[in-house]
């Protein structure tokens, strides 16, 4: 039924329920699983100025951060006996590079995690599921 299973991490609490699901689909299709992590631009401009680490270290941070997501999800699937391949992107919104990525890997699946959050919460801290199920072609499975 799936060949290609897009998992995107943020490491937030609602990763590993998320997380079994993935893999536990990725066995019954005998799927391969993708994961990906989204990296934040550097603020350059008139915000830049407000970020006390420079660029070269808030890149590397971001770098270092978002590769341990997914190495976190490679050793998971390893373990599964899963195959699965990882990659970290920029992205100014992560929904962005979720619904690219699915399309450019041909991925016929994705499965992420839901926050829960609602209102002035969503609004304040953001909610990417909401849009990747709006604006990408994929089927989404939403584990909360």
């Amino acid at each position: 039924m799936f060949t290609r299973i897009l998992f995107p991490t943020d490491g937030s609490d609602a990763t590993p329920k998320a997380l079994r699901y993935a893999l536990d689909l990725a066995r019954l299709c005998g799927a391969e699983l993708h994961t990906i992590s989204a990296k934040e631009l550097f603020p350059y401009g008139a915000v830049s100025d407000l970020q006390p680490t420079p660029p070269q270290e808030f890149l590397q941070a971001q770098e270092r951060t978002a590769s341990e997501r997914v190495k976190a999800v490679m050793e998971a699937a390893q373990e599964a006996g899963i195959p699965c391949r990882a990659s970290t992107v920029e992205a100014a919104h992560p929904w962005e590079a979720i619904c690219d990525y699915a399309g450019q890997h041909r991925c016929d699946l994705i499965v992420m995690a839901s926050h829960g959050r609602h209102g002035l919460a969503a609004l304040l801290r953001g909610s990417e599921t909401p849009r990747v199920l709006g604006h990408c072609g994929v089927p989404v499975l939403v584990v909360r």
